[in-house]
Order: structure tokens, then sequence, then C-alpha cells
């Protein structure tokens, strides 16, 4: 997407999310971040590394580093991949391991609440915030702090 578009977007008060369905539960991602969306293929495991980490593949001569959200969100992991998300952070590749990839929503800015007081403490510090879809809840995903929750496990460990 381009940064004119983007722009505008913020202007109109609205943002596009990709949404994914991890355990059952939708969540939305911000397209702007999300540089594409693959199978992963072979996924090498990486010694020591925190499960969080399910491995690392080469896409197109690029190393990313495969993330399960699952095991990131507390929930077991099927520990087949399915499908992931690409981004990028400060210059690193990741693959966001998902449950299945939805479709792009074009939701006003304005109506995204806060999360409820009943998420799972787990859950809430890696959601920004909710929408009201007309049959469920959207929860986005913070992905910057996702990353970051997996920095401070390797820090502490």
């Amino acid at each position: 997407m381009s940064k004119t578009h983007s722009d505008a977007e913020k202007a109109a008060g609205v943002i596009q999310y990709v949404t994914v369905r991890i355990a059952g539960q939708l969540f939305g991602v911000p397209i702007e971040i999300v540089h594409e969306v693959f199978t992963p293929d072979r996924v090498t495991r990486v010694p020591l590394a925190p499960a969080e980490i399910q491995g690392v593949l080469n896409l197109r001569g690029r190393i990313v580093t495969m993330v399960n959200m699952r095991r990131l969100l507390g929930l077991t992991s099927t520990g087949e991949t399915k499908t992931a998300v690409g981004i990028e952070r400060h210059g690193e590749a990741f693959g966001l391991v998902i449950d299945e990839v939805g479709e792009v929503l074009v939701l006003e800015s304005a109506k995204r609440e806060a999360n409820p007081a009943n998420l799972d403490p787990r859950w809430a510090e890696l959601v920004i915030g909710v929408h009201r879809l007309s049959n469920e809840l959207m929860l986005v995903l913070d992905v910057e702090r996702a990353l970051s929750r997996l920095g401070a496990r390797r820090t502490a460990a």
C-alpha cells in the first residue's frame, strides 16, 4: 500500500485490517505492516529458541523467523503450520503463523473500542482495542508489542 493512500485513509478516519483467525478468534492486523501472506514450506527448528519461535525458513533468499501465534497467546499449538502473515520489523523478516487468513476490512478508527475488562491478561498485552462487527468481536493485534514480548523473553532467559 502506498504512503499516500495510507495518509488519505488517516485523514478520512478509516483503517484497513487484514483479518486472521487464531484458535477461532478473529484478529485484525493493520494492512500497512503486512508484506504478504504465504504458506510456510520447510520450517527449521532453532535450538534453544523460545517455544513461540517455531523456527526459521528461507523465503525467496531471505531468512524469516516464524512466530507461532497460538503459543504467543498462551494457547495449545496444533503442530501444523497452515499459513503465515509476513511482516518486517527493524529490518528483520517475521512470519506470524496463524490458522487462517480472512478478508481485508475497512473500519472507522473512531469506532475502535478499548479492550474488554474480561479479556485474558496475556491477550490484553497484545491487543490495542476491539471492533464490534455484526456477528463477532475483532481484536486488533499490536504486532510491535507481540514481537517485543519475544525479545523480552529472550533477554530474561
